[in-house]
């Protein structure tokens, strides 16, 4: 098997050697960072994640960092969610777009202080798109990317391990809430959030000479509570409906038909690049959309190109992330399909390198 090539372009975490001690066995690159996609196995993973806790290096979340006057206007301008009610403590999902409406990613923002944010990103280059914002429109900011490095805590025990480490206090954080906690004589932002349904935390680590003495600490404070080193889990994310940027959604789709319609208050968010666009999508509606599918029969094999969905003879959509399920025992899938064939209890055909499978769209996804 071919392998990738390591160099400073490929940058490693500050939590990489507990990675690495705990037996990581892959990887994938995340806004030009390592991040682990597997410890023991893909299923035994996803057993524990659903029963115990886990610690996951997601230093690649790179944080934007908007500071200065102008700060909130800057970030109303990158997206169509209304966030004039949000308060400093606060996290909000956000759809980035650009001025055609297209999704150019999907972060959480954190925000600081009127004058101070952090954009939480997915993996595309965005720094460079609220640089260009910016600078083109003069506005009286600071955009850079601090040494921030998140260190995700997921599964139904995470409460009782971070109380462990972080103190009582943490149980009290609302979700996506966060509360600044001290950590070895730092405070760090520490939110209800992660890339899971399973409840959890993510830690801003602000430093990164902190990050093994707090992995350790999570380590051995998790114990007695079968902690692991664990990652975003390819079964719990497409159960749970969880899209990932660059895999189910690109900037050629809008955030409607990303099913993230809620979150834009196209009218009200007077400012975001992409509002005249939008405000078209929102009248019109959307002509695809994602959807939640099984894939009938075997385990499909691994999802790693577009599967065209079919219905007889006409391309209807495709499947973007695809695999096995445990759990409810059948193949669980998200998929972009188009408004013809969308409705829940529409049967499909998808084409797989396995071959054709028969498919059904399904009301909701299955977490």
């Amino acid at each position: 098997m071919a392998m990738i090539a390591l160099s400073r372009r490929l940058r490693r975490t500050p939590f990489s050697d507990g990675v690495e001690a705990a037996g990581v066995k892959g990887y994938t690159v995340y806004n030009h960072m390592l991040l682990p996609t597997v410890f023991r196995s893909v299923e035994e993973d996803y057993r524990h994640l659903k029963a115990a806790v886990q610690v996951w290096d997601v230093a690649c979340e790179r944080q934007v960092e908007i500071r200065g006057p102008d700060a909130a206007r800057l970030v109303q301008m990158l997206t169509p969610r209304d966030l004039r009610a949000m308060q400093p403590g606060q996290c909000y999902y956000v759809p980035i777009v650009d001025e055609t409406g297209g999704m150019l990613n999907d972060p959480v923002a954190v925000k600081l202080a009127e004058d101070r944010w952090w954009i939480s990103i997915a993996d595309s280059d965005l720094l460079y798109w609220v640089k260009g914002l910016a600078n083109g429109y003069r506005l009286d900011v600071l955009v850079d990317e601090p040494d921030v490095s998140p260190l995700a805590v997921q599964g139904p025990r995470s409460e009782d391990l971070m109380a462990a480490v972080f103190g009582d206090a943490v149980r009290d954080i609302r979700f996506f809430r966060f509360r600044m906690l001290e950590f070895q004589g730092r405070k760090l932002a520490v939110a209800r959030s992660g890339y899971s349904k399973q409840g959890g935390f993510e830690i801003y680590v602000e430093g990164g000479d902190i990050g093994m003495p707090l992995w350790n600490a999570l380590m051995e404070a998790g114990r007695s509570m079968d902690v692991h080193a664990g990652c975003p889990n390819l079964i719990e994310r497409i159960e749970s409906g969880l899209l990932s940027y660059g895999n189910d959604m690109t900037d050629e789709n809008t955030p409607h038909e990303c099913g993230l319609g809620r979150f834009c208050n196209t009218e009200s968010a007077i400012g975001c690049v992409g509002r005249d666009a939008l405000l078209r999508v929102a009248k019109e509606g959307p002509v695809l959309q994602i959807r939640p599918i099984e894939i009938h029969g075997d385990r499909v094999p691994p999802c790693d190109r577009l599967w065209p969905v079919m219905a007889g003879n006409a391309h209807v959509g495709n499947v973007s992330s695809a695999v096995w399920s445990p759990d409810f025992d059948t193949n669980v899938a998200i998929g972009m399909v188009r408004m013809t064939h969308w409705e829940a209890g529409t049967d499909l055909d998808v084409i797989t390198p396995d071959g054709i499978m028969s498919a059904t769209v399904r009301e909701v996804f299955w977490n």
